[in-house]
């Protein structure tokens, strides 16, 4: 299992495995989190969560085929 990581990272680079993206991310740990929002990422290439600012970067191609 992977160690989960404190929510202070303010860019975090997603990729097609990430989508549908949300933040809090799975790796982030629940208890300095906020309430779950999904994010589209996909259109523009980066999303701004409206809870605690972190940015979302995607990187690689997306093939469309996520849910």
């Amino acid at each position: 299992m992977a160690e989960l990581k404190e929510n202070k990272q303010r860019v975090i680079e997603v990729t097609e495995k990430d989508l549908p993206l949300h933040c809090p991310t799975p790796d982030q740990v629940k208890w300095n989190s906020h309430p779950r929002v999904f994010l589209s990422v996909h259109k523009t290439g980066e999303a701004l969560c409206p809870y605690c600012g972190t940015l979302y970067k995607l990187v690689g191609p997306v093939s469309g085929h996520h849910h």
